[in-house]
């Protein structure tokens, strides 16, 4: 026991501290107390000796050990609200001493003291930080596990420049901000201390008071790498380095796997609605997922997941959209481990997972970034520039060096801790435009009198530029909604540097006729074909998203006019037509089989549907079509040159009819497409045909085992030396209702 060790007295019972500085710690608003606490040298009578301090003000008495000697020397109380010093004549220099504290029920406990090592954030990790060029700040910033002379323990810092003092609290200190108090690093706005024998998973916040007001907060860490399930909201401690990754070989094919010119089929997914659990409606785990998911994705022909966002978020409606954990998956449905394994497994199985990521705006959750010290120290101040009123949101100052830091971070984080293959970002337009949703005077120009937001161009440009360097073969997709030029051009020629963009005119347009009854299609022939004046301007991808079936925007299915047989002849045609359209290719869950009603993420998806035959036949076809996009080069090789495209006629408005050839070059292969936006079987159609030769239907949206009427083309097709349609060959087709199909030529090329 302590108590047997024998007893040195101190050389004095005066303190060598000053008074201030003790009623600074008491207080809870010193903001440097590894200049006061833990050992120092001082001279006392002109002898070198070690001063030894703590704060523990919940203990009767506290003494000092030596391990070496096995001494045990007493601290004296120089206040009484428990703050303890001992004097050793011994020691000049700090050693590995330990704290032996009496409780008040005189049970005594040894501790390491804190406030004896040694700092974790060097001199340049800071200046890095400062000047915005700290892309790994994630390895230091946060709560991280460390050995430090042979006793493990948590390093916590983080960024806080105006506040007086930070606190970690938590159930080992019983949520006291006057203990653990973190030392700031004056010149940087840095704060940190290392708190020994913290198991994994303890709860842990930074309580805050500011420098510049009467405000005192408790924050989540902005760098946690774990979180409590909502409704609380503290951050965990986690170690995310221990998970043993085995997809290797997927990371070391990733870059050709993910080409432009490879396919790339999405499968949109909103982790907490796709499947639940049908006892009690819960939540299937991050592993569970990961089985579950992967082989329906197999089944059906995708390439990629994109996860709505799994970043940390408190509520639920936003999807996750509102994003408060910018290093943390969410805990609804496991622990980074398990997320870890969910994407590993994708990886082991061909599937590629891609996370929407949202730089753009934040939640002003009380625990989260919003006025985090005491200003707005991620956010702009002037609500002109730091608010969306429409989302009620903030908006990240980008202009902030340590700002973009953070956002930079939170990217690179995701793709080498987590191994995403690309990152989706969200909101692109509202970064853009200063006058985003804004009318009038609510918003202020840039410095050149413009409407383009400066910091956060250049913000995107280098998010691009870092995020290709240091995770090589990655996607970045911009979901941006204006004609913004070249978002998918180099940075080094202007462009903002993103792999694709998805392309929401052609969404809209698209959803826009075939929401018309078709004998009003004639009129719109315009919609469907305009898509093709710029589709090879940016890199895009198609989205039927799950924006689309939201709001009172009515499922897919529920989109389409007519009656039941029609709505799903409809949706067939248009997903045929999607298939068939320059671009990479993303579906919403639960549009594959038709689901009725909106989507709702607080239940499961409608998969009761699938004990229908519409349905079954719907999934069917979705899985067919997009098996075929995989296999056939000519549907996805060439999506963005003209190279890949050639119209055979877009004029039949009447009859509101198109046909088109894809094309690839390595092989050179070609397909010819076309789709009949009537429910009038036209029989005996001529076509024009690129090429001579036997055509075989490939795919046909109206066969019956898709549920259609049967109409096609089942014996081999001639193409016949008429030219039609600035083509030389042409041949008569039966071309069925509200369908699309596709021709191969016996003999490519």
């Amino acid at each position: 026991m302590a108590t047997s060790h024998p007893i040195s007295p101190s050389i004095s019972d005066q303190p060598t501290v000053d008074p201030a500085d003790v009623a600074a710690i008491i207080g809870a608003y010193h903001g440097a107390p590894y200049d006061v606490l833990g050992p120092h040298a001082v001279t006392v009578a002109g002898k070198e000796c070690l001063a030894i301090r703590a704060f523990r003000p919940l203990d009767e008495q506290v003494f000092v050990l030596d391990p070496a000697t096995n001494q045990r020397y007493p601290m004296h109380r120089i206040d009484e609200a428990g703050f303890f010093e001992a004097l050793l004549t011994k020691h000049s220099k700090p050693f590995a001493y330990r704290l032996l504290v009496i409780d008040p029920a005189g049970q005594a406990h040894e501790l390491e003291d804190p406030y004896r090592f040694p700092f974790y954030l060097t001199e340049y990790d800071m200046y890095l930080h400062n000047e915005g060029n700290f892309f790994y700040s994630y390895d230091k910033l946060g709560a991280h596990n460390r050995v430090v002379d042979d006793v493990q323990g948590v390093n916590f810092a983080m960024w806080a420049p105006n506040a007086q003092r930070v606190s970690v609290i938590g159930p080992f200190n019983g949520w006291d901000n006057r203990t653990h108090a973190m030392q700031l690093h004056n010149k940087f706005g840095l704060w940190e201390i290392f708190i020994p024998n913290l198991p994994e998973g303890t709860e842990y916040k930074y309580a805050l008071k500011s420098r510049l007001l009467s405000y005192e907060i408790d924050k989540a860490d902005p760098y946690s790498f774990y979180s409590e399930v909502r409704p609380a909201t503290s951050s965990r401690i986690w170690d995310i380095d221990k998970y043993s990754w085995q997809d290797a070989e997927w990371i070391a094919t990733r870059a050709e796997r993910q080409a432009l010119d490879k396919p790339l089929n999405i499968y949109e997914v909103h982790l907490g609605s796709w499947r639940r659990v049908p006892e009690n409606n819960g939540y299937l785990s991050y592993r569970d997922l990961a089985h579950q998911l992967v082989a329906y994705a197999q089944q059906m022909g995708y390439t990629h997941l994109e996860l709505l966002p799994i970043t940390e978020h408190p509520f639920d409606g936003s999807w996750g959209y509102q994003t408060t954990g910018y290093f943390a998956p969410t805990s609804r449905f496991g622990t980074p481990d398990d997320f870890q394994y969910f994407v590993d497994y994708c990886h082991q199985n061909q599937i590629g997972v891609i996370l929407d990521w949202v730089p753009a705006h934040f939640p002003k959750d009380a625990h989260g970034l919003a006025f985090f010290d005491g200003t707005h120290l991620y956010e702009h101040s002037d609500p002109r520039l730091g608010e969306h009123v429409d989302w009620g949101t903030k908006i990240f100052n980008f202009g902030r060096n340590e700002v973009r830091n953070f956002l930079i971070s939170s990217a690179i984080f995701w793709l080498k801790k987590y191994h995403l293959d690309g990152l989706r970002v969200d909101a692109v337009a509202s970064m853009l435009y200063l006058d985003y949703s804004r009318e009038g005077k609510a918003w202020l120009p840039n410095r050149y009198g413009g409407r383009e937001n400066l910091e956060a161009i250049d913000f995107i440009r280098r998010f691009n530029e870092l995020t290709h360097a240091e995770a090589p073969g990655i996607l970045t997709i911009a979901e941006e909604s204006t004609s913004w030029p070249m978002v998918t051009r180099p940075t080094y020629t202007g462009g903002l540097g993103f792999d694709l963009k998805w392309n929401m005119g052609w969404m809209h347009d698209t959803l826009d006729y075939i929401q018309n009854d078709p004998i009003h299609r004639h009129f719109h022939q315009g919609q469907v074909t305009f898509s093709l004046i710029y589709a090879f301007t940016e890199n895009f991808v198609l989205p039927f998203s799950h924006d689309e079936v939201v709001h009172l925007k009515h499922s897919m299915l529920d989109k389409m006019p007519g009656d039941l047989w029609q709505k799903f002849a409809n949706l067939r045609a248009l997903y045929g037509y999607m298939t068939g359209h320059p671009g990479k290719k993303l579906l919403f869950m639960g549009d594959e089989f038709g689901q009725w009603s909106e989507w709702n993420e607080e239940r499961s998806l409608d998969w009761h549907l699938l004990d229908a035959p519409l349905h079954q036949q719907m999934q069917r076809f979705v899985a067919e079509i997009n098996h075929l996009y995989l296999e056939e080069a000519a549907l996805h090789q060439v999506d963005f040159s003209w190279e890949g495209f050639q119209w055979i006629d877009f004029n039949d408005a009447d009859q509101s009819i198109l046909s088109f050839v894809r094309r690839s070059v390595a092989p050179p292969e070609q397909i010819v497409i076309v789709c009949n936006f009537t429910p009038v079987p036209r029989l005996h159609y001529r076509v024009g045909l690129p090429s001579q030769g036997k055509y075989t239907e490939i795919i046909n949206s109206d066969w019956s085992q898709f549920g259609g009427s049967g109409v096609g083309n089942g014996a081999p097709i001639v193409a016949e030396p008429m030219a039609w349609q600035n083509c030389p060959y042409s041949a008569p087709l039966n071309l069925p209702p509200l369908a699309v199909i596709m021709l191969k030529p016996e003999f490519n090329g």
